[in-house]
């Protein structure tokens, strides 16, 4: 065999890697694990076990990535569709939807048996929870149907909190639902604004998302509202938690700059005005990253 194909099966072979770790979503699974990391290290009070530590986080990571190669064999007909999606693998040839489906299913035994083995069994089981609620409820139920597929579906990218805190605690404490539930109530306030950056994709793609069945003004209240609810529900885990002074701070600075854009972004719709709703977006990844970091450094501060 020639050099020259030698170099071509070697392109080949890293394409198809290429193509495979796109088939996880990796740019939304880094923000799974900013969320679980942080709260490993409030659940143990200090850095966690370290084999529990990188196999919930392993686990996680292989857990949200079997998800998400679920999803992209399910949607491929819409990512067909919107422009912002066509470039999936699944959409280009990359990847044939059998491969990509003994993937997913590969990714989902690997990650039940190394969370179940090296972390804790509960969190075993809400790993292949969160994979089933995110493929049968908000997938195949809810994404095509209802303006607020995003709302309920969200609750899969709560599960990451609760998987870190039972892989390192083997327990589901009240911090955890708290956490749970911020993740929850930001999730729309997160990704509304992204579906009016792209509203005519998913209208080509017929998916009922708000910014499609509403005008931006609602999509902007709406937006408002969450983030304030968010606000709210990072300080009931000061007194729920004991948290300290750099979390407190961290807290109600950035919740309040985030709630300050959401009511930018509707201010803006409400005039007709553009309405840099991907400003909005990163800065809801921006507050939320924040409020986690903020959440392990004030744990492993002495006071």
């Amino acid at each position: 065999m020639t050099a020259t194909a030698h170099r071509s099966d070697r392109a080949r072979l890293a394409d198809r890697a290429k193509a495979y770790v796109a088939l996880t979503k990796p740019r939304v699974i880094e923000l799974l694990l900013v969320t679980a990391l942080p709260t490993m290290f409030l659940a143990a009070d200090g850095i966690p076990n370290p084999v529990a530590l990188v196999a919930t986080l392993v686990g996680g990571f292989l857990s949200a990535g079997a998800a998400n190669a679920f999803n992209m064999i399910i949607d491929r007909d819409i990512d067909a569709v919107m422009q912002r999606t066509q470039g999936r693998p699944l959409v280009t040839g990359a990847l044939t939807p059998r491969q990509a489906t003994v993937f997913a299913w590969t990714l989902t035994v690997v990650s039940t048996v190394v969370l179940a083995v090296f972390a804790h069994w509960l969190a075993a089981v809400l790993s292949l929870a969160a994979i089933g609620f995110y493929v049968f409820v908000y997938t195949l139920l809810l994404k095509r149907r209802t303006e607020q597929n995003i709302v309920w579906g969200g609750i899969a990218g709560c599960f990451p909190v609760l998987i870190g805190w039972a892989g390192v605690t083997g327990t589901l404490d009240w911090p955890a639902w708290i956490l749970f539930t911020l993740i929850f109530l930001w999730t729309p306030a997160h990704y509304w604004p992204l579906s009016m950056k792209y509203r005519k994709d998913y209208e080509a793609a017929d998916v009922p998302m708000l910014a499609v069945v509403r005008g931006r003004a609602t999509v902007g209240i709406q937006v408002v509202l969450y983030a304030w609810a968010s606000l709210a529900c990072t300080l009931l885990l000061i007194p729920v938690a004991g948290m300290g002074i750099v979390y407190v701070v961290v807290a109600l600075g950035a919740g309040i700059w985030f709630v300050a854009e959401a009511h930018g972004l509707h201010a803006r719709a409400v005039r007709g005005a553009e309405a840099r709703a991907m400003r909005v977006f990163h800065a809801s990844n921006t507050y939320l990253t924040l409020v986690f970091v903020a959440v392990a450094v004030d744990t492993l501060l002495p006071f």
